[in-house]
């Protein structure tokens, strides 16, 4: 009887959110399509080893630049290797690249911009010169710069871009922050003797997480064209391993003789960026208690 009565309300609170995921996910339509686009993406790139066609890295020298075809359903690259496999190959690689660099981002900026709104003081000001500081210099500029110091790669390279990306959700959350700690219910922990760390952790975060759910999706979209940025200019991903922004690095190169092969990459790349910005409007229409829809 105990167990029942401690789990019930669990399961049926569990069941309200799905309803609610499900209603969402069928009156918005177009956070539905982003969301399901995104999720095919995701399965294609880990079935990649199974689905693409051709091994990604072979190369085939008499079908250099081959046009679409029956055997290159979008062509080869300037080194014979199939455009297909190369882009459900670097699917994997751009999706993993966008991921990271914005678990960084998260990772760094959230609790930063949480310490700086909640303690206040030479704390907040201390730690808000350096997030101007950060702010003030282009992004790719700051991020190449970081790259060089930590070595060339993907990895390395969208750590980078983590580091340029956190100033931006360390501001977001300290904004938020500084609202949330007037309430009321911050106050009443407080008084009954709560510890700093666990009124940040039972209070304040998930009251101030709100707006970086949304400000996740957009940066996901950035970290995607900053990765394609830094492959462009051959800091992310080193030959032979595909990845979107190598592709379009490596057709850029013949886009005279072949520039149907700069499509592609391209396209993926505009589409999955579409996509995590749309998702994010929709995320904010949603998540916002003043936006009222029929």
């Amino acid at each position: 009887m105990t167990t029942v009565s401690l789990t019930a309300p669990q399961h049926h609170h569990r069941w309200r959110r799905s309803r609610r995921f499900l209603r969402w996910f069928v009156s918005d339509l177009r956070g539905a399509i982003s969301l399901t686009f995104l999720l095919i993406l995701l399965v294609i790139s880990l079935l990649a080893p199974w689905i693409a066609p051709y091994d990604p890295v072979a190369q085939d020298i008499d079908a250099a630049l081959a046009p679409m075809s029956a055997q290159h359903w979008l062509g080869a690259d300037d080194l014979g290797r199939d455009t297909l496999s190369r882009l459900i190959y670097g699917g994997m690689a751009s999706l993993y690249a966008s991921f990271l660099a914005v678990a960084i981002a998260v990772l760094i900026g959230v609790p930063v911009g949480i310490l700086a709104g909640y303690l206040g003081g030479w704390v907040d000001t201390m730690i808000s010169r350096v997030i101007d500081s950060f702010l003030s210099f282009p992004a790719i500029v700051l991020a190449i710069a970081v790259t060089g110091a930590l070595g060339i790669g993907l990895t390395n390279g969208m750590i980078s871009v983590g580091i340029v990306f956190a100033p931006q959700l360390a501001r977001l959350v300290r904004a938020r922050t500084l609202v949330v700690r007037q309430e009321l219910y911050v106050d009443a922990a407080r008084c009954f003797g709560g510890s700093t760390g666990r009124i940040l952790w039972r209070h304040v975060l998930p009251n101030a997480i709100q707006p970086v759910i949304v400000q996740v999706t957009l940066l996901l979209a950035a970290a995607l064209l900053a990765e394609a940025s830094l492959s462009f200019l051959g800091l992310g991903i080193q030959p032979p391993d595909p990845s979107w922004g190598a592709m379009l690095a490596r057709a850029y190169q013949n886009m005279e003789i072949a520039p149907e092969q700069m499509y592609p990459p391209g396209l993926a790349i505009l589409f999955t960026a579409l996509a995590y910005n749309t998702l994010g409007e929709s995320l904010r229409a949603a998540l916002d208690p003043t936006m009222k829809r029929n």
